[in-house]
């Protein structure tokens, strides 16, 4: 299948770059690689956000099918990783968009936002409205961090400054999902989903690896990892390389130590040179380049021995307190100081690749390492997900990297024609029948959750 005209056209026209701060502060990796083996594991995550947490509503605007609550809460990362989030974003912010007469129970759907959708006016306007009038059913809109009133102040709109402020992202939108579910749980709302189109759909899947109930699921336009986008999709042509690639250069500690933190090793991360090398082709025949960068296999990760690997994951787990069973038993806050560094071994040097196919593996690797759904825990009916996917996506290339079928079996995969911007554009109504049809199907399912 090849890739849409209109995405790579549509990317051509925004000149913005995106990271153009390079790949963030090496101990803010560190500690934000450390967190993920943490918040990787639901079994790890009960205790991180109590069931009490403190939710506020601060303004309400009555319309006249909906009464709108603004409201907001201090984000469970500010306690657990001191500092890793800007100032500006340490507050969450949401909307609730509550029917004034409801259909058939209180189902709320929790909706993440996708790339440049900052504040609430788009998906009030095109998904949480209609959504009341078709099935009666709620909407809670939180704001992401890095967008809207949570914008920091030296990012260009919707640009990502580093590279580690999509895995911030990530982290915080797991543990705010886990409040607002919760808080909505407390208020007597039923049953609860989440959705998100593109990057709000993948960020409400992490969400929901989180999540210790069966819930319905819903992501659109998004996948299995975050990888492919940033590598092969047509959002890599955005990425400051020439940045990353000068940092990566001159700090050797993204080579030496960063790298040997990196634990996932799944079949994916060996495919890269090969599979997904036809996708990054048919784009750029699209955009009128000639020849591609093309990434050996055995050149993607600087994969060091086994032993090695083991003696950095021996020093690196120790991060939360952990009893001899594995249960989790008091979450810790994960400071600059209480990283470990990992073991520096003299493992032997093959002939060095460019710097760009380095730094492309580099990028793969922190983004397999964080994003990927292997690498969280699997939710607990994956028979409640259903996945909408554009046949012809140039932003979200599926090539190449384990396909969610694989990580969730038993979930349910919907295609439509066309690429990322089009079905954005006009397939709204698709994406809200497979959120009815999620709720139905977890109703049917678990009549007594109720």
């Amino acid at each position: 299948m090849g890739v849409s005209r209109l995405d790579v056209f549509y990317r051509r026209l925004l000149l913005t770059k995106l990271f153009i701060g390079g790949w963030g502060k090496p101990e803010d990796l560190k500690r934000i690689f450390e967190f993920r083996k943490i918040i990787g594991d639901r079994e790890k995550c009960k205790t991180l956000v109590p069931v009490d947490y403190p939710v506020y509503i601060n303004k309400t605007e009555e319309l006249t099918d909906c009464h709108i609550h603004d409201g907001f809460f201090i984000s469970p990362l500010e306690h657990l990783v001191p500092g890793i989030l800007p100032p500006e974003a340490v507050k969450a912010r949401f909307q609730f968009i509550v029917p004034k007469r409801w259909q058939k129970n209180r189902p709320v759907c929790i909706q993440l936002a996708g790339t440049g959708d900052h504040f609430f006016w788009r998906r009030r306007t095109l998904m949480a409205r209609p959504m009341i009038k078709e099935a009666g059913m709620a909407s809670l809109l939180l704001e992401n961090p890095s967008y809207g009133y949570r914008k920091p102040k030296d990012q260009l709109r919707s640009c990502l400054k580093n590279v580690s402020d999509l895995f911030v992202m990530g982290g915080a939108l797991i543990l705010e999902s886990t409040v607002l579910l919760r808080w909505l749980e407390r208020e007597g709302y039923w049953p609860l989903g989440m959705t998100g189109i593109s990057m709000g759909g993948y960020m409400a899947s992490l969400a929901v690896t989180n999540w210790p109930k069966p819930i319905p699921l819903v992501p659109c336009l998004s996948w299995s990892t975050a990888s492919s986008v940033f590598t092969t999709g047509v959002l890599s042509r955005a990425v400051n390389w020439a940045e990353l690639e000068k940092q990566y250069a001159v700090n050797s500690v993204y080579e030496k130590e960063i790298i040997k933190l990196l634990e996932y090793c799944g079949v994916d991360s060996l495919k890269m040179g090969t599979e997904v090398q036809r996708n990054m082709d048919s784009v750029e025949n699209l955009l009128g380049l000639v020849g591609g960068v093309r990434i050996p296999e055995d050149r993607l990760l600087n994969v060091e021995t086994q032993s090695e690997m083991d003696a950095v994951h021996e020093q690196g787990s120790a991060v939360s307190s952990v009893n001899s069973s594995g249960t989790n038993t008091q979450p810790q806050t994960i400071t600059a100081h209480s990283v470990g560094h990992g073991k520096k071994t003299d493992s032997p040097k093959c002939c060095r690749p460019s710097l760009h196919t380095e730094s492309i593996g580099f990028m793969k690797g922190v983004m397999d390492e964080c994003t990927h759904m292997a690498n969280f825990s699997v939710p607990v009916d994956t028979g409640l997900i259903i996945v909408v996917q554009a046949r012809e996506d140039a932003y979200i290339p599926r090539t190449g990297v384990l396909s969610l079928q694989e990580i969730w079996p038993g979930c349910e995969i919907r295609y439509l024609n066309g690429g990322h911007i089009s079905a954005y554009l006009f397939k709204q109504n698709f994406f809200r029948q497979a959120i009815y049809d999620a709720y139905n199907r977890f109703c049917q399912k678990y009549p007594s959750s109720q």
